[in-house]
């Protein structure tokens, strides 16, 4: 019997080594995940789009609101009287590829738009990159105003590349080169197509608070309108991101904000407003 289970033991013994020997070779196999993360906490960088995408099968609920200019005072209780609201979804069908769609109530608008991740930073690339597609379609325009207006009219197009770097733990930065096309558009203070480069970036101040900064410059606009140029506060409370904002764009539809910025800061023109993401 002691002859017998000698060997067996021995068997046993050489397995468990091999075993051991395996899953150390497995172990030592397998490919770290380099990607960086959390570049940006919220969708929105102060108006602007991130490169931030939402999980698959994640689905945010915004809520936005941007009040009149403070520059009325008191008798417009500092824009509170003015106010405009966004409400809308943003659903992950991928990890790579998000759906929105939004209703404003500036000009009745209504947007819808793809979101789709191309790379991501990573040690063996720079940065992250994300094109944006929206369309922005105006139900405020009537057909006794415009008599041969056509559906066509109401739409315009944005088409965005989102490039952006996660410096280090406290700070982002992001570029914007962005084209918007307008079917229907006002001459004297406007061009049926824009080109325009924005910028900013993100700063942590603490696990929960960050400060952001965002300006877009419009290439061959004409006097009108103002470049937008943006503040914003993310404060992080859990299951939601809500941003506090100043700018000088009031609108909130891509197509709006890049090319309509009214107010001016060196007049004390600027608008306060809030973004409120929830996720499900």
């Amino acid at each position: 019997m002691k002859n017998f289970l000698l060997p067996v033991c021995l068997f046993l013994a050489t397995m468990a080594y091999s075993q051991n020997d395996l899953l150390q070779s497995l172990d030592s196999t397998q490919v770290e995940d380099t990607h960086s993360t959390a570049t940006f906490k919220a969708l929105q960088l102060v108006t602007l789009q991130t490169t931030k995408m939402p999980a698959k099968k994640e689905f945010y609920f915004v809520v936005s609101h941007r009040f009149g200019s403070v520059k009325g005072g008191l008798d417009d209780f500092f824009g509170l009287d003015n106010a405009t609201t966004k409400l809308g979804g943003i659903y992950g069908i991928t990890d790579w590829l998000s759906v929105n769609l939004s209703r404003h109530t500036l000009n009745k608008m209504y947007e819808t738009g793809l979101k789709y991740r191309l790379t991501r930073q990573s040690a063996d690339f720079p940065v992250d990159i994300v094109g944006n597609s929206v369309a922005d379609i105006n139900t405020f325009l009537e057909k006794e105003q415009y008599p041969g207006l056509e559906f066509k009219h109401r739409v315009a197009f944005v088409q965005q590349i989102l490039v952006s770097r996660k410096i280090n733990e406290k700070l982002s930065l992001e570029l914007v080169p962005s084209f918007v096309h307008k079917n229907l558009y006002n001459p004297a203070i406007e061009n049926d197509n824009q080109f325009s480069f924005g910028g900013g970036g993100r700063y942590k101040l603490t696990k929960r608070l960050s400060v952001n900064l965002e300006y877009v410059h419009n290439f061959d606009k004409p006097d009108f309108y103002q470049n937008p140029l943006s503040l914003g506060l993310d404060v992080e409370t859990g299951g939601h991101v809500f941003q506090l904002i100043f700018t000088n764009s009031q609108s909130m539809s891509e197509s709006g904000y890049l090319t309509n910025a009214a107010g001016k800061w060196d007049k004390g023109d600027f608008f306060f407003g809030f973004n409120l993401y929830r996720v499900f």
